[in-house]
């Protein structure tokens, strides 16, 4: 059952990826499974997961998932490809969740084109500000470069209602890592972490000096 997906998920976090990974072996898993998977690393099992529910009703998150696993893994082609897939599906459960799929499917499209000058070495010094969407609308960062590195980055606008540890947890990733690649979503904020990391990737991208 999908509870199930969350008490692997459990296991999991807790240390234990053997137990999480028995309870996902072998059976007909929920497509939230997607996202577990892609998390634990386990690419290949999380595309067998998404591609049967390609034609179902639930086929946007799934490729989304998808292709954010993929993108975790640096297999970049094959993460627009995912992504691709939701601009060329025509269903969703209403229009505002399809306006909404489409927005994140685009910008990460955008995001992963975008990494050779979101690359903070190669940025100008100065404040950037650009932002995506998240899971309930526009969210809005600003960054600071200096001497090459992310000095600061912090939300400055957002419409999400929960998960709020994604909009503290990433952004410290982020200047961590010195990077817009090799992200951890923040439990269950995965949405949310994405466009922060999209964003960042956008407004990087503005002081890309030329090469």
């Amino acid at each position: 059952s999908p509870g199930g997906v969350h008490l692997a998920e459990c296991y999991w976090r807790l240390g234990n990826k053997d137990m999480a990974m028995g309870m996902l072996r072998g059976k007909m898993l929920p497509w939230n499974a997607v996202k577990l998977l892609g998390d634990m690393g386990e690419i290949e099992d999380a595309l067998r997961v998404a591609n049967v529910y390609a034609k179902s009703q639930v086929a946007n998150e799934v490729f989304l998932s998808a292709g954010d696993a993929l993108r975790n893994a640096n297999r970049l082609d094959e993460a627009i490809e995912y992504y691709q897939r939701v601009l060329d599906l025509d269903t969703a459960r209403n229009e505002e969740y399809k306006q909404r799929f489409d927005a994140r499917a685009k910008e990460s499209i955008e995001a992963i084109r975008l990494f050779d000058k979101a690359n903070v070495a190669n940025v100008a010094d100065g404040s950037y500000r650009d932002s995506s969407t998240g899971y309930n609308g526009p969210l809005e960062i600003e960054v600071q470069v200096m001497s090459g590195k992310v000095e600061s980055l912090k939300v400055t606008s957002h419409s999400e209602k929960q998960f709020y540890a994604a909009l503290t947890d990433t952004p410290k990733q982020i200047i961590a890592n010195q990077s817009v690649q090799d992200i951890d979503g923040t439990s269950g904020a995965t949405i949310t972490s994405q466009a922060i990391v999209n964003a960042t990737a956008k407004a990087l991208a503005q002081g890309a000096k030329q090469q």
